[in-house]
C-alpha cells in the first residue's frame, strides 16, 4: 500500500530523511513553504495535493502543521478524510516538550529552523520587504528578544547562517541541537497505522 506524504516544503527535506532511515514505501509530495506567508491559501492548495495524489496512492498522510490557517486546515482534512502530523508548527514539532519552555521563559523568541536559516534571504529579507525598507525590521520584530535555532543537523555552515540571520533581525542567538523531535516520533506512529 503505497503512501504520499504530502508534506510542507519547510519540511520535505526531514520527511524525504525519515522515509529512508525507516525504509517506508511513500512519496513525499512537496506544497510551497511561501504559502506561510499567506495561510489561507494552505488548505486550498493541501486538498488540490490531496486529490491528486488519490489517484495515484492508496493511502495520504498531511505533514504540515496547522500553520496559522486558525484550524481550516483541519476542518478541511476532516472533510476529506485524510489525517495530519499532530502540532499546531513545526517549530513545536521539532522541539517538542522544549518548544513550551522556550516559550514560557521568553514569549518574545523567533525561532529558525535548518530550513528557515537557509531560506532566510528569499523568505524574510526579500519576503517581508526588509531589503527594500530596512527600517520595518524594527517594526516587525520590536517585540522579539532573541533567536532560538532548533537545528535538525549539525551543520557549522547552517549555525553561522543562523548568527548571521540573528545578526540581521539585531536579536541575541541560541542554539539548541533538536533533530527531527516529534516529527519523527509521530510520523513514524502515523504509518505504523
Amino acid at each position: 500500500m503505497k503512501t504520499a506524504l504530502i508534506a510542507c516544503g519547510a519540511l520535505a527535506r526531514e520527511v524525504l530523511s525519515l522515509k529512508a532511515k525507516h525504509g517506508w514505501d511513500a512519496d513525499v509530495l512537496g506544497v510551497p513553504s511561501l504559502l506561510h506567508n499567506e495561510p489561507d491559501r494552505i488548505p486550498p492548495a493541501v486538498l488540490k495535493r490531496i486529490r491528486l495524489a488519490r489517484r495515484d496512492y492508496a493511502r495520504v498522510i498531511v505533514v504540515y502543521g496547522d500553520c496559522g490557517t486558525g484550524g481550516q486546515l483541519d476542518r478541511a482534512l476532516q472533510a476529506e478524510g485524510v489525517e495530519r502530523v499532530a502540532g499546531p508548527h513545526c517549530y513545536e514539532m521539532y522541539a517538542d516538550g522544549l518548544f513550551h519552555k522556550l516559550m514560557e521563559e521568553n514569549p518574545g523568541t523567533y525561532f529558525l529552523t535548518d530550513y528557515l536559516v537557509q531560506s532566510f534571504e528569499p523568505l524574510v529579507i526579500e519576503g517581508m520587504g526588509l531589503d527594500r525598507h530596512p527600517e520595518l525590521r524594527q517594526e516587525y520584530f520590536r517585540n522579539y528578544s532573541r533567536v532560538v535555532y532548533l537545528a535538525q543537523r549539525d551543520d557549522p555552515a547552517l549555525r553561522q547562517r543562523a548568527a548571521w540571520a540573528a545578526d540581521a533581525l539585531g536579536l541575541p542567538l541560541e542554539i539548541r541541537q533538536v533533530g527531527y523531535g516529534a516529527l519523527e516520533t509521530r510520523l513514524v506512529e502515523l504509518m505504523r497505522t
